[in-house]
């Protein structure tokens, strides 16, 4: 498993002020946080946008980001986490791509309290990329040994009827399988 891309390339939030919405006007800019190498520069190219404001209070009156950002509270329209960056950093540094960890986060849950765990979490109990929950169970059966690759041609598997009863051990999204 390896990271395609940074997982902030699809992460951008447009920045107004509350001030100026408060003065009807919804003036702001989008800026992209791949392009900033940290929170800091963020917050620097926030307040250089709003220059003409003292002390600015952000206001992100739209954002795209993963669902990942969003349910862990990371973005919102009041707000970004100073963590943002630290956590994106160690899902990259990881071996596991992101669409991965949002598929295991649509699953099963994100339970975990740091980002260290949920990286191990999602990494025990990965179990691969599959087109189908008949081809899952085709492939996992044989691989423990279940069942033999070459079965003889007068015995015929039901694989619809047996993924049924195997996936009471599994989850799926977007065609990644992870152990319950």
């Amino acid at each position: 498993m390896a990271n395609l891309q940074n997982c902030l390339d699809n992460c951008s939030l447009y920045c107004g002020t509350y001030a100026k919405y408060n003065n009807g006007s919804i003036f702001g800019g989008w800026l992209n946080l791949s392009d900033y190498s940290d929170y800091n520069e963020l917050y620097e190219a926030m307040k250089e946008l709003h220059n003409d404001e003292d002390d600015p209070e952000f206001m992100f009156q739209d954002y795209e980001a993963p669902k990942f950002f969003i349910n862990q509270g990371l973005i919102s329209e009041s707000s970004i986490s100073k963590d943002i960056y630290q956590i994106a950093e160690k899902i990259n540094d990881s071996d596991i791509d992101f669409e991965i960890i949002e598929a295991f986060i649509d699953c099963i849950g994100n339970y975990c309290t740091d980002t260290e765990e949920l990286l191990d979490r999602v990494s025990d109990s990965y179990s691969g990329e599959f087109n189908s929950d008949e081809d899952f169970t085709q492939e996992m059966l044989e691989q423990d040994g279940s069942i033999s690759e070459n079965l003889p041609s007068y015995i015929f598997i039901d694989w619809e009827k047996t993924a049924y009863n195997f996936m009471f051990d599994y989850s799926c999204s977007n065609g990644h399988y992870f152990r319950n």
